[in-house]
């Protein structure tokens, strides 16, 4: 028995999220059914990041056991002849038995939040970016990002229904950035809490508006509610960049 890791990009319009649910497919699903046709096993993935609905990644993580003649890492070729064009494995190979995507020293995950800010919608960014028609001050983004760097209780950042004793995260780098009409956040940590990248983004699209100061970031975070901190911004602009195991 071999245990066999995946890397995994996707597109998740079309996708309930990453990890299996009653109410409508999931990559989850999709990967398992085809691995296991492909080895003629009851395959079932452990994925790094259970991405919500809509959410995309261009670097999800996964792993499974198995008996397959297949080498390691020929198992990416093989298994996206078979998957759908919206998820694919950009690399394969084997790990140690018990290695575990969620469970390492040392992760970081990186996600980026893209924006199209224009007077109208562009229908070529609607599936990978929230549209935003107000006028927007990065440089004010910028300066509440700044505030979020380090080491915080981020429960103010995260949805009522996470189901976490531990709040306290820690972000090691923010950036916002702008070309054309196209602004991205990109944000590196230790771990995020549910929705937490998308309140975020909220939250920093009501300081680029002028709705909130960029004083207002200090303030969400030390009232320690959800009520205090903006919506949460939509799945489509939300894609995991990447998961470092500081390989």
């Amino acid at each position: 028995m071999r245990r066999v890791r995946l890397f995994v990009a996707y597109d998740g319009t079309d996708y309930c999220g990453w990890q299996i649910q009653p109410n409508g497919i999931t990559v989850e699903e999709v990967l398992n059914r085809e691995l296991s046709r492909l080895t003629g096993e009851d395959i079932h993935i452990i994925g790094a990041s259970r991405t919500d609905s809509g959410v995309h990644a261009l670097m999800n993580v996964a792993v499974f056991d198995t008996d397959s003649s297949i080498p390691p890492e020929r198992m990416a070729y093989a298994l996206n002849q078979r998957l759908p064009e919206d998820i694919i494995i950009t690399k394969s190979d084997e790990v140690a038995d018990g290695w575990h995507p969620r469970y390492q020293d040392k992760v970081r995950k990186t996600y980026e939040y893209h924006i199209y800010n224009a007077p109208v919608p562009n229908p070529l960014r609607r599936r990978y970016s929230a549209f935003v028609s107000f006028p927007m001050d990065v440089g004010k983004m910028r300066k509440g990002a700044k505030y979020l760097v380090g080491e915080h209780d981020f429960v103010s950042f995260c949805n009522v229904r996470t189901n976490v004793s531990d709040t306290v995260r820690t972000v090691e780098s923010i950036t916002v950035t702008q070309c054309g009409a196209d602004i991205v956040i990109r944000i590196t940590g230790n771990g995020f809490l549910y929705n937490m990248v998308r309140i975020i983004a909220g939250t920093l699209i009501r300081v680029g508006r002028g709705f909130y100061a960029p004083e207002k970031v200090k303030e969400i975070l030390k009232e320690r509610k959800r009520t205090a901190a903006g919506v949460t911004a939509p799945a489509n602009g939300l894609v995991l960049v990447e998961i470092d195991y500081g390989r």
